[in-house]
């Protein structure tokens, strides 16, 4: 049985703030790096001056301000084990 995926909504205003939704968890950050984890896949938010201004876990919302350089978006935590098991 899979689980449902919450819609999640990525906004970045003038390079100097970003606001997510559908966020599980905020798994570190730093001046330079933000990471976290949406929908069961990893996030980085990278930039300098990085600040988290929120995150509600059980809302599923996140902010924060800085220069944002770049969000990369990477694979879905446990894909690579659950492939390797099949």
């Amino acid at each position: 049985m899979q689980q449902a995926e919450k819609q999640s909504v990525l906004t970045i205003e003038n390079r100097s703030r970003i606001s997510f939704t559908g966020v599980d968890s905020v798994d570190g950050f730093s001046e330079a790096l933000i990471s976290l984890t949406v929908n069961g896949a990893r996030v980085q938010i990278s930039g300098a001056h990085l600040k988290v201004l929120a995150f509600s876990q059980g809302t599923g919302s996140f902010s924060a301000s800085g220069q944002v350089s770049a969000v990369k978006f990477g694979v879905q935590k446990g894909k690579f084990l659950q492939k390797l098991l099949k």
